[in-house]
């Protein structure tokens, strides 16, 4: 990955599961957790996506704007947000632009299976568009902590 803290954040936009387009420079002056993970309803995603979300308001609280990105379409992304009632926008990249810019899309093995996919990875992006930390393999069940922790020491 050739990304690191203090890198310009790749400029992005897409289409959520409402049908809104989001980009990054929407959120000038914010922070953004902005999540990639490998598909929607799957157990791993599930929890992560959870996870923010029952810490949703502490998260807001201290500033921080959630944006989910997977290559699910816009479909599944509105099932996994109404079955789960989660509040943030998820990206549908389809086409993969997102998770290519962000050098998270790549070879993965999974019981003795190569595939290509996404990594789960969290970039926590300053108002300046810059990255200020980036969460390699993030605790999917206690991903907020994580990230406020970060922020707490920065």
């Amino acid at each position: 990955m050739s990304l690191k803290p203090g890198s310009k954040a790749p400029a992005f936009s897409g289409v959520d599961q409402n049908g809104n387009t989001i980009s990054l420079k929407d959120f000038k002056g914010k922070q953004v957790a902005l999540y990639f993970y490998p598909k929607d309803d799957t157990p791993g995603c599930t929890a992560q996506a959870c996870n923010l979300r029952d810490n949703y308001d502490a998260l807001l609280k201290a500033g921080i704007q959630v944006i989910g990105v997977s290559t699910d379409s816009v479909k599944s992304h509105k099932k996994f947000e109404q079955k789960y009632e989660l509040p943030f926008p998820l990206i549908a990249d389809e086409d993969k632009q997102i998770v290519e810019a962000y050098g998270v899309w790549g070879e993965k093995k999974f019981m003795g299976r190569t595939y290509m996919g996404t990594t789960r990875t969290t970039f926590l992006i300053d108002g300046a568009g810059k990255i200020s930390q980036i969460i390699s393999k993030p605790d999917t069940k206690n991903h907020t902590a994580e990230i406020l922790e970060i922020l707490n020491a920065g």
